[in-house]
């Protein structure tokens, strides 16, 4: 029994499966499943429903710039709604901040993902720690104390 083995090609020949013949893998979830979703993905979205929450409440707040930021810059690398410092330090680190507008740019809010996420337990806590924070800095923004933003601040 011989085999002719065939001449060595120049170029490998594309393959349609791999060494175990298998075949191409897919993707590990499909894009409905919340498994696709990342930490930063399903952290913005919660920061967008308590948003859209208050603004059914106070339509006001269709003008506020809502963004979310990894992390806080420095101590005192900005400016607050009075215009002067965070007035934070290494030990104290904020969850929010309220941006006041400058020039053409609107009011602004920041919510630091990262220290909300270390404070939080799990995903239910994480999503009323959210909240808390954007109601806080809301409230910072219109002058008024958070429980008169939400009547459920601090209830649940």
């Amino acid at each position: 029994m011989t085999r002719s083995v065939p001449p060595h090609q120049s170029e490998p020949r594309p393959r349609r499966r791999d060494r175990h013949g298998r075949g191409m893998r897919g993707p590990i979830a499909p894009p409905q499943v919340p498994l696709s979703v990342s930490r930063a993905e399903s952290f913005v979205d919660l920061v967008q429903d308590s948003a859209e929450r208050l603004e059914r409440r106070w339509p006001q707040l269709s003008g506020v710039d809502f963004t979310v930021l990894d992390v806080p810059t420095s101590g005192n690398g900005g400016g607050t709604g009075s215009g002067g410092t965070d007035g934070w330090d290494e030990e104290s680190v904020p969850l929010g901040r309220f941006i006041a507008a400058r020039g053409d740019a609107p009011d602004r809010i920041v919510i630091y993902r990262r220290p909300v996420e270390i404070r939080a337990k799990n995903r239910d806590e994480r999503a009323m720690l959210v909240h808390e924070v954007v109601v806080e800095q809301v409230a910072e923004l219109l002058g008024l104390a958070p429980e008169s933003v939400d009547p459920r601040y601090g209830q649940e």
